[in-house]
């Protein structure tokens, strides 16, 4: 495997060993759903688990004859399970395309923000919020967004090709120039905003589920369903292309066909997560990672584990971002920085000490 793989594939020195999948993949699963319970149920209104079921389970057509407040029933179906929900799915779409991604470019700092999405998502949002266009109609700025991530990753992917084929350090040069110029224009635009956009701006760069309603979250899914089953059903493809590209073809692998429709699908997922949510650092490279050091490189558990440990993480940031300094709430990006910013130091230490640096 790629040497620039081995340090995040759960290499181990010494005795340590790597966890099985199937009782990792359970562990995660309960962990989202205490993520979720205790999402819906803590807040300025404390909603009890056995509360919570019964209000989801009356939802759902089954009434347990549980005598529930209207105002908890109201709190948690209308505000706080939307925000749960969209912060679930946001999560599983930037954690998959941070490890499918890693799998694509065989490099270990790759994340979604890599091939311009992130990027174009925040000029487009920024463009909604300068000129008017937030408040013309619903959904307007998430469209904006939306549309202008995927359209940066499309010009990255095409500017990338050549004779009929994309190099992998091509793609990540024309994506680090793309989001450079990306920002500048960005950078232009708040310049010219007044005090209100600004603020608006600034919100919403830094990232935020506080506008999560469902009719958004039904907007979202279907673009990260996209995005995960394209990563799931290329698992085995990424699994070859680590050993390199040549070796990949010769084992029967259309590489450039795998990751066109990776970037396309991958695409569509981060720029629907970033326009739901705003722009959260490091959920894309962290947990691929974390994944990896418990149960090594083989991207059919990884891409899975991926998916559920960011819907979890994600989730659980949240709630440290709404209740941590209540009445007031922090930016969901600064819990995820202030989360991801350590763990990539250490990382960073313990390849050092490990493998004598990144190679």
């Amino acid at each position: 495997m790629a040497s620039t793989l081995r340090f995040a594939s759960g290499a181990r020195s010494g005795t340590g060993r790597l966890l099985r999948p199937v009782p990792l993949l359970a562990g995660l699963l309960a962990l989202l759903a205490g993520a979720v319970l205790l999402g819906v149920g803590i807040g300025a209104v404390r909603i009890p688990p056995g509360d919570v079921l019964a209000i989801l389970l009356r939802h759902a057509g089954v009434d347990l004859g549980v005598d529930v407040d209207p105002q908890q029933d109201a709190i948690l179906w209308a505000i706080r399970l939307p925000r749960v929900v969209l912060g679930a799915l946001v999560g599983a779409a930037l954690a998959v395309c941070g490890a499918a991604l890693q799998g694509v470019f065989r490099n270990p700092l790759a994340d979604p923000g890599i091939i311009g999405v992130s990027t174009g998502a925040s000029l487009g949002a920024v463009v909604a919020i300068v000129l008017g266009l937030s408040g013309a109609f619903f959904g307007a700025l998430q469209l904006c967004a939306f549309a202008c991530g995927v359209l940066a990753a499309l010009v990255v992917y095409g500017l990338a090709r050549h004779d009929g084929r994309t190099e992998v350090v091509t793609l990540l040069l024309t994506g680090v120039a793309v989001t450079a110029l990306v920002g500048a224009a960005v950078g232009f635009l708040i310049a010219r905003a007044d005090d209100e956009e600004l603020r608006d701006v600034v919100f919403w760069s830094l990232g935020s589920l506080g506008g999560a309603t469902w009719p958004l979250v039904a907007a979202t899914a279907p673009f990260v369903a996209v995005g995960v089953a394209a990563a799931l059903r290329h698992t085995r493809e990424l699994d070859l292309m680590a050993l390199g590209e040549r070796e990949a073809a010769h084992l029967g692998v259309d590489t450039e066909r795998v990751r066109l429709r990776l970037v396309i699908a991958l695409s569509l997922a981060t720029g629907a997560a970033v326009a739901a949510a705003g722009v959260l650092a490091f959920v894309g490279l962290v947990v691929p990672h974390l994944v990896r050091l418990a149960v090594g490189p083989a991207n059919r558990i990884v891409v899975p584990a991926s998916c559920i440990g960011g819907a979890a993480l994600l989730v659980l940031a949240d709630l440290v971002a709404r209740t941590s300094v209540a009445p007031t709430e922090l930016p969901l990006g600064v819990v995820t920085s202030l989360v991801g910013g350590p763990f990539f130091l250490w990382l960073l230490w313990r390849t050092r000490e490990a493998h004598g640096g990144w190679a």
